[in-house]
């Protein structure tokens, strides 16, 4: 990011996008942007929001994310492409503590990490492909802040990274003053319906889908 001033404006961008939750900011940008579901928080009381820091690396290696650990900067998120590698504990409880020291947002990854417990205890947020208690080496530094592909989505550095219980989306950076903007529409329009429904309607009727499917040829008969 080009100063500091863009940074703070992306930290505070990703923390409104995350107060409308990562389900409403993938409707808002045209369903596009979760990551596969199989990424899933360590606990469910985990949120996660900030710029990415990206970096991938080889399976059975966190050398890579050891760099981006060092190198990233307070607020963002580690989002970290382990090649799927999920039979491994490639982040633990003591890189928790680093993290959460440094002023992280929290990590994001396909892969495994362990000592889950002692994490959620520590407070650091993670968003993780599985939990195994296998180790990993140091031999291979890959590639660490440049474009990745995690979870079937293109992350860049400084995209943002918005995680919930119901999983992660990823917003472009270029776009998410434009996705912050509909998210608010979208809230207001649920709002509405919300109220819409306390005389007893139902989405059906307030969203008119009877006339929806005769529109397309459908019959109704309720």
């Amino acid at each position: 990011m080009s100063s500091s001033h863009d940074r703070e404006n992306a930290i505070a961008l990703a923390k409104e996008l995350l107060s409308f939750g990562s389900a409403v900011v993938f409707d808002s940008q045209n369903r596009t942007g979760a990551l596969a579901s199989a990424i899933k928080p360590l606990h469910r009381d985990m949120k996660i929001a900030g710029p990415a820091f990206t970096c991938a690396c080889e399976p059975g290696d966190n050398l890579t994310l050891h760099a981006a650990l060092k190198m990233a900067a307070p607020g963002d998120v580690l989002v970290c492409d382990a090649m799927g590698a999920t039979e491994q504990g490639m982040f633990g409880d003591v890189m928790a503590s680093c993290g959460l020291g440094r002023g992280l947002a929290g990590l994001v990854t396909d892969g495994g990490v362990r000592d889950k417990l002692t994490i959620i205890e520590v407070g650091f947020p993670i968003f993780a492909g599985n939990v195994c208690m296998k180790g990993t080496v140091k031999e291979v530094l890959g590639p660490v802040n440049a474009p990745i592909t995690l979870g079937g989505v293109l992350v860049r550095p400084g995209d943002l990274v918005i995680g919930d219980e119901d999983g992660v989306v990823v917003v472009p950076a270029e776009t998410a003053e434009a996705v912050l903007d509909a998210c608010r529409k979208r809230a207001q329009k649920e709002a509405q319906t919300v109220s819409a429904l306390a005389d007893g309607r139902t989405p059906w009727d307030v969203n008119d889908l009877g006339g929806f499917l005769r529109a397309k040829g459908g019959a109704v008969n309720f």
